[in-house]
Formats: structure tokens, sequence, C-alpha cells
């Protein structure tokens, strides 16, 4: 089980990935999990470049300032898609079900 030197040797027979697949592929699975992490990385990348266009533009704003603002701004939309996702499962997770389904049980 162990090599000469101590590290942990496994036998490739023995050791099966759970998935494998690409960023894009692994991307995709979970925003059909959690329809809300795109949202979120979209909004943080659109607020970061818009940040970066700006950064020219910023008059006598100091560097640090501006690029405070920007951070605080991209983690906001991140923040807000986390509490729209939450809030989304919490609104289908504990709404009264259909009388269809109030029938069944």
């Amino acid at each position: 089980m162990f090599g000469c030197r101590g590290r942990m040797v496994m036998d490739e027979s023995q050791w099966v990935p759970e998935r494998e697949g690409t960023v894009s592929s692994k991307l995709l699975q979970k925003a059909g999990a959690a329809p809300f992490v795109p949202v979120g990385i979209g909004g943080f990348a659109t607020v970061a470049a818009y940040g970066l266009y700006r950064l020219k533009a910023r008059g006598k704003m100091k560097l640090s300032v501006h690029l405070l603002h920007t951070r605080i701004a991209a983690q906001a939309c991140v923040v807000g898609a986390i509490t729209l996702g939450a809030t989304y499962t919490m609104y289908k997770d504990h709404l009264p079900k259909p009388a269809t389904a109030r029938a069944q049980k």
C-alpha cells in the first residue's frame, strides 16, 4: 500500500473517478442543479470588466478606492445571486404542494 518513500500507491483498477469531464461540462451540470451559479459568475465578470473599462475615466479618485468600489460591487452581485438562489430553493421546498400532491398523502 505504501511505497518505499512513504507515498500512498494506489492500484488504478480500484480507483474510479466519480465524474470525468471538462470545466464547461461541469459548469453546465452545476447550472442545472443551481441555476443562480452562472448568474453570480456572470454578474461578477460583468462588474469586474466594467470596473476595468472605467479605470481610465475615474477622474481624481485614487486607484485603490476605485478597485475597492469595483470589488464591493462584484461581491454584491455574487451575494445577490446566492440570496436569490436560497430564496428560490426555500420557495420551491416550503410552498404548499398542488392539490394532486396533497391527495396522494
